[in-house]
């Protein structure tokens, strides 16, 4: 997944490197900590951070003798220290390493994610303003419904997006903890000024209690998290994906020169990264189920958590982190096509603004059971192909007694149903 998807920024925090930096840097802080107690000598806190640090090699060659990350970790950086590196994890067990560099690596990817969904809120918002006044159909349950403006789906999604930041910037908030408490979280060996000391200076915030690890509910609302996000972009691609059909061609993510389609049929342009994105987006929904089994372990702790989420949380960052790009790309390169919106628009003969018929009789005192009843035969006939919606009205006494033909002429105007969406741009301004 790094390789394959992953964008420089993101691979960088979920690299091997990365890691056991952040590793290093614990236990640096925690000897320090604990010189400051007069646990551990002072002068070998200090060597300790002139001298610490690994060689990935190195804890490979360890690890694969002995089957302990950690252990291979701090015998590597003890290896670099020399006498000193005696201090090197004292009193501390794993978790109080990895749990709190895993913490300070899903705030940084938070971090990133957020800059990227600012982007994408801007990006949207530009376009929906751009767009405020291209007409269209608007569609649901597929079918046409009734006339609205293209501006108002990318205005829809920068609101979303917005809801998204808040949600990053919570699940950042829940995972922003660290803990150094000891195998049952007793601080049986080590003294709780040193979890407060290391937290602080990592950023992090002590957890008000802890197990040997941090409980999982946390991680489990971080990629819950991560799935409503790719969630929105999913819906978005999805939308493009149908607006894109040949039938309609009403929008079309970008094509660039030079791209091909398929390999067997040459005037093809395919939605091919926004279906990229939806699919993406399951992998991220899946990751999400992984996590929440986390969540139970048995009694203070069990390793089964361990090995889902080396997989599950990096891989749903950089997911997630490549999709948000690839729909800030397309947005920001969206092609849109007003002609055939209006060609889309005007492919029913009129069906569309059966509503505003409707509501002209029911001005002039009909009841609504029978006004819909006049308005539905003919939008039937239409349907069979019996003629144009407009023509049937005017043809239809029932109709023609109630409204002249100036006011039914009146009803197929787009306007009316656009007359209030100036209000929907106006709070988006102020997004």
């Amino acid at each position: 997944m790094i390789d394959r998807y992953c964008r420089p920024q993101m691979a960088v925090i979920w690299s091997e490197h990365n890691k056991f930096s952040k590793w290093m840097e614990i236990e640096t802080l925690a000897a320090e900590a604990q010189a400051e107690l007069g646990v551990v000598p002072k002068e070998a806190a200090v060597e300790i951070r002139a001298k610490a640090g690994f060689d990935v090699e190195r804890i490979n060659e360890i690890e694969a003798e002995v089957h302990h990350d950690v252990i291979a970790f701090v015998s590597s950086m003890a290896e670099t220290i020399g006498e000193a590196g005696r201090w090197v994890h004292y009193g501390m067990t794993s978790y109080d390493v990895v749990d709190n560099g895993l913490s300070v690596r899903m705030v940084e990817a938070a971090d990133l994610l957020i800059e990227g969904v600012d982007e994408l809120i801007g990006v949207l918002k530009e376009r929906a303003l751009e767009h405020r006044e291209t007409v269209m159909v608007g569609r649901t349950h597929g079918i046409q419904a009734e006339p609205m403006v293209f501006g108002l789906k990318p205005a829809l999604w920068a609101f979303e997006m917005k809801r998204n930041r808040e949600r990053l910037e919570h699940a950042r908030e829940t995972v922003r903890v660290g803990k150094i408490s000891g195998a049952v979280g007793t601080y049986s060996n080590i003294d709780p000024s040193v979890e407060a000391y290391v937290c602080e200076k990592l950023g992090l915030k002590p957890a008000e209690v802890s197990t040997q690890v941090l409980q999982r509910d946390r991680h489990a609302e971080f990629l819950t998290t991560l799935v409503v996000v790719a969630s929105s972009l999913d819906k978005m691609a999805t939308e493009v994906r149908s607006m894109q059909r040949t039938e309609l061609l009403e929008a079309e993510e970008p094509f660039e020169s030079g791209q091909k389609g398929s390999s067997a049929m040459p005037h093809k342009r395919n939605p091919v990264i926004c279906e990229r994105v939806c699919g993406l987006a399951r992998v991220i929904r899946g990751n999400a189920q992984a996590a929440m089994e986390n969540v139970a372990l048995w009694n203070e702790r069990d390793i089964s958590h361990s090995s889902v989420e080396r997989v599950i949380v990096p891989d749903s960052a950089i997911a997630l982190d490549y999709i948000l790009h690839k729909m800030i790309y397309v947005m920001r390169g969206l092609v849109v096509y007003p002609a055939n919106m209006q060609r889309n628009l005007e492919l029913t003969g009129g069906l569309v603004f059966s509503s505003r018929v409707l509501l002209e009789l029911v001005e002039k005192g009909v009841s609504r059971e029978d006004a819909y009843k006049l308005v539905q035969r003919n939008a039937m006939s239409a349907w069979r192909g019996e003629g144009k919606f407009s023509e049937l009205l005017a043809e239809d006494e029932d109709v023609t007694k109630l409204l002249s033909a100036e006011e039914l002429a009146g009803c197929f105007d787009a306007a009316y149903y656009l007359r209030n969406t100036s209000q929907i741009f106006e709070r988006l301004t102020e997004l």
